[in-house]
């Protein structure tokens, strides 16, 4: 019987997320709330949930984008997202060895703030052979200061008179999680929208290299990289949209939904952050994560802005 009110407000909040009474940040903060006051009824499958949901919501972004405009955006955040990764990941490793930290925990955080947050955590933990601990610390980290993100942007966005395509390129760069990526630039404008989903998706690909990377880095062989396929769905959905394959009608209604699958994805986000597991990763790894995420936010602004 105890459980009974935690499901029924989660119930709720899950409803008014695919109705679309509330948006991404409100959504987030209510997950957020929803894990302090209550324990999460579906945790262990929550965590799955935000995976499938978040490439069922990207994909679905695609039907209201053009090839033509996605060449263009892509090729534009192309130079941004190869000195970011680069710098980033030189500074981590750096910072790790001089913090004297857990060296895969220091890397995992790296890849996560660099690439895609938690994608890129899942798919280079198997290659260095991470432990659980590990990969919950980093998991941990990166979903809070998404969190922050998400929260902060858009208002230093309106504060700094960033345009559209500024803010999308911004948020695409310096925002860790594609989920935190998109919902930022949802409350932005559309414009901003297209751009960060189309740049973080690209930027989402380095996944593979780094991959690479980390196999040579860390010595291990014989383990599987992880290939985010969805984003080919993605290009196809691009490409139907782009041919007037399916009617407008339809499309239409694909983003609408998709953009509520969102808000619900970042409910769920919310919702599994747990501040006992936080309080348990001390201090460095947070410092490590904190340092890397404000590099990468100012040099991407400077860059953007200059």
């Amino acid at each position: 019987m105890k459980k009974m009110p935690a499901i029924l407000i989660y119930c709720l909040i899950v409803f008014a997320a695919l109705f679309g009474i509330i948006n991404s940040p409100t959504a987030l903060v209510f997950g957020f709330a929803f894990s302090i006051c209550f324990k999460n009824p579906f945790k262990l499958y929550s965590h799955k949930a935000i995976n499938y949901l978040l490439k069922v919501s990207v994909i679905g972004l695609g039907f209201g984008m053009f090839i033509k405009e996605t060449l263009e955006t892509g090729k534009a955040g192309f130079s941004l997202t190869f000195f970011s990764i680069i710098l980033t990941i030189s500074l981590g490793l750096l910072l790790s060895k001089t913090m004297k930290m857990d060296l895969k925990l220091g890397h995992l955080i790296t890849s996560g703030t660099s690439i895609c947050g938690g994608s890129a955590i899942a798919a280079i933990s198997p290659v260095i052979k991470a432990n659980g601990k590990s990969i919950s610390i980093a998991l941990g980290i990166v979903f809070l200061l998404n969190s922050i993100a998400l929260l902060i942007f858009p208002s230093i966005g309106h504060l700094l008179h960033l345009s559209q395509e500024q803010f999308g390129l911004w948020c695409a760069i310096a925002i860790h999680d594609t989920s935190s990526v998109v919902g930022a630039a949802m409350g932005y404008g559309e414009e901003a929208l297209k751009i960060a989903t189309t740049v973080k998706l690209s930027r989402t690909l380095w996944i593979i290299p780094v991959s690479v990377f980390s196999m040579f880095l860390f010595k291990t062989k014989g383990e599987k990289i992880k290939i985010p396929y969805f984003i080919l769905l993605f290009i196809i959905a691009i490409m139907i949209n782009s041919y007037h394959l399916l009617p407008v009608s339809i499309t239409s209604v694909l983003v609408s939904g998709s953009k509520r699958l969102l808000v619900l994805t970042l409910f769920l986000v919310g919702s599994t952050i747990s501040i006992t597991d936080l309080k348990a990763t001390g201090i460095k790894p947070v410092f490590l994560a904190l340092i890397l995420w404000i590099f990468i936010s100012v040099f991407s602004l400077l860059y953007i802005t200059h």
